[in-house]
């Protein structure tokens, strides 16, 4: 057979004759290298150190800017008249990306920084902490004060201590009015003999004092250790108008060890029995107790109170002057069974009710609960 004969290029072939079609613009090439440089110039480190200031200056246009051609040798030559070659299949031309502007400079020529928002420089942490230690600073105050408010408004609710009941009965016959601690009118329901009722109506108050000449003199030497700072007394008449009773309330010095020494030794020596420390009566003229003296005293109780400075007393008698031989404690006169003319005429229960209902007003005035009944020392 005779030889094929020989393949020839695509680009050596001449295109087929044809109308002439648009002047294809000439591909930019590479700046000219300089004499007697090689064209590999540009990938040394002398280039970039010639052109570092201006990388420096405008760092974002360089970046934008297209990459450089290549050399000029690398490029494939295309024949007069030809065609360029189509870009390979799949990988459409891309546009070129637009020019970004440069970063404003300041007046050193260094760009500038673009001004933050104020507080992005905080740590968002810093805030919440504080937030959240005022938060507990409150509520520990918040609390503080509401038990501070809690424990100061509950000795109010209940009563008071002991010794602040003490203190309060040491100022009670002047901070509380005469008609609290000696009513004008007491009921008695069931007090008198056979459990019958009485009613005490006051005649008389004498003016408060000390307790000069309102004793005999055993009965003040027996108190003299408790000291006096003032004696209030009032006198009562029974609703029948037989029977009169002198009340009296001696505030003492003594501290809450005192009082209870003095009543106990008003309580086994047996004081309130003996009838030589009889109280002596207030009987004012021109009341119906005028003729309420010594030899008419008939029935008596003394009452030294342990939980306030007071001593408390009663004695009572025949409102018509008559004497009586055998005087008798208010403790013997109401015995079931007692036939004493104290007893029976009721002068016993007198003594003793009217001093249960003064030592009550004295504790109630001091704050604390009155006993029903109070034994006598």
């Amino acid at each position: 057979m005779p030889p094929a004969p020989p393949a020839q290029h695509p680009a050596a072939t001449a295109p087929p004759p044809g109308p002439a079609g648009p002047a294809v613009p000439p591909r930019p090439t590479a700046p000219p290298t300089p004499p007697g440089r090689p064209a590999a110039f540009r990938d040394t480190a002398a280039y970039h150190l010639a052109h570092s200031q201006d990388r420096w200056h405008e760092p974002t246009e360089r970046a934008a800017a297209p990459p450089a051609p290549e050399p000029a040798s690398a490029t494939p030559s295309v024949a007069p008249g030809s065609r360029p070659p189509a870009p390979a299949a799949g990988h459409p031309p891309r546009p070129p990306r637009p020019r970004t502007p440069p970063p404003p400079q300041a007046a050193g020529g260094a760009p500038a920084t673009p001004p933050q928002p104020a507080g992005t420089g905080r740590r968002p942490g810093a805030r919440m902490i504080t937030a959240a230690a005022c938060l507990v600073l409150g509520i520990g105050l918040l609390g503080g004060a509401a038990a501070g408010s809690w424990l100061t408004a509950a000795p109010a609710d209940g009563p008071p201590s002991r010794e602040a009941a003490f203190a309060n009965g040491r100022d009670a016959w002047h901070n509380t009015p005469v008609d609290t601690l000696f009513p004008r009118t007491v009921e008695g329901l069931g007090t008198g003999p056979g459990g019958a009722d009485r009613t005490w109506s006051r005649i008389a108050v004498a003016p408060d004092g000390g307790c000069t000449d309102a004793y005999d003199p055993r009965l003040a030497q027996a108190l003299a250790r408790a000291g006096c700072v003032r004696l209030l007394r009032a006198t009562y008449l029974d609703a029948t108008r037989t029977n009169v009773i002198t009340v009296g309330a001696q505030t003492t010095a003594a501290d809450l060890a005192g009082m209870l020494a003095l009543n106990t030794r008003f309580s086994t020596q047996n004081l309130g029995h003996r009838t030589d420390l009889i109280p002596l009566p207030y009987a004012p003229k021109g009341t119906p107790a005028e003729r309420f003296g010594p030899a008419q005293r008939a029935s008596w109780t003394v009452r030294v109170l342990t939980d306030l400075p007071v001593v408390v007393y009663a004695v009572s008698g025949f409102a018509d002057g008559r004497t009586v031989p055998a005087p008798q404690p208010a403790e013997a006169a109401t015995r079931a069974g007692a036939t004493t003319a104290p007893a029976e005429s009721g002068l016993g229960h007198d003594a003793k009710d009217l001093a249960d209902r003064v030592a009550a007003a004295f504790r109630a005035a001091s704050g604390i609960p009155a006993k029903s009944t109070e034994s006598p020392a």
